[in-house]
């Protein structure tokens, strides 16, 4: 398998505070069955700045490491963009990492809370100039959890959604899980990774949230390509056709009559 989000890097961000559990978490995600793990340290997103080349140069360090302490695991570089007003400049200029360097692919994240005005020109300028957005843990954004009609309208203007795994299996909330669900229902879910932060608790782990959105979906091919096929084409930088999704899904109501 191969987890397309994770923060493995050692003291980059809020993730691996050093090389041990950087070293750790490596371990844990060869025993899990995964082969290959994306390094995206959060970026420009008001705490931390990691240009391209600084990560490239991070994770070629990281996999030296890995390779001398014997762990069979290839460590890709990437980033996980703040897509909040400019970020989109900074990706097509090259100073923030798509995916494997590769130029087509990039990771964004929204705020967790909200939606930043622009935030639809950002998603645009980036597929006007061929990068595509994968948008990052959409499930867990409070606007997209009440409103899945915009983040379906973001899936129609091209852009793809990767669903973290612990919100799959319910262990990130019921709003999350709820709102994964539905994504996976509707077609509007393309990648699951782990967004790991930790060598314990948010770990990086893939089977449970495959297994558990096989089971929603009724397809267990196409759960297992999430983790598998799908990250092997965007990391190698080639087309992907978007499936088209279902339907436009309702707005939810915040209030309930009995």
């Amino acid at each position: 398998m191969i987890d397309l989000h994770s923060h493995i890097l050692p003291g980059a961000d809020d993730g691996a505070a050093d090389l041990e559990e950087s070293l750790e978490m490596a371990r844990g995600a060869v025993a899990h069955g995964v082969h290959t793990v994306v390094a995206t340290p959060h970026t420009l997103n008001g705490a931390y700045e990691h240009t391209a080349d600084r990560v490239r140069k991070q994770t070629e360090k990281l996999q030296r490491a890995v390779e001398e302490a014997s762990i069979e695991l290839k460590v890709i570089p990437g980033s996980e963009v703040h897509l909040r007003p400019g970020g989109a400049a900074r990706v097509i200029s090259g100073e923030s990492g798509t995916l494997n360097l590769g130029g087509r692919y990039v990771l964004v994240e929204f705020p967790f809370q909200t939606l930043y005005a622009g935030t639809d020109a950002e998603l645009y300028q980036l597929k006007k100039e061929n990068i595509t957005p994968i948008i990052a843990h959409p499930e867990r954004n409070l606007i997209l959890q009440s409103n899945l009609k915009i983040l379906y309208e973001y899936v129609r203007m091209g852009c793809l959604t990767q669903l973290t795994a612990m919100s799959i299996t319910g262990e990130l909330g019921e709003g999350a899980m709820d709102c994964a669900h539905q994504m996976l229902q509707l077609r509007l879910a393309h990648v699951i990774a782990s967004d790991a932060h930790s060598a314990v608790g948010r770990t990086i782990r893939l089977s449970d949230a495959v297994a558990a959105a096989a089971q929603v979906t009724g397809d267990r091919e196409g759960a297992l390509a999430m983790v598998t096929t799908t990250p092997e084409i965007l990391l190698k930088g080639e087309p992907y056709s978007v499936p088209e999704p279902l339907e436009a899904p309702q707005k939810k109501s915040f209030f309930k009559f009995w």
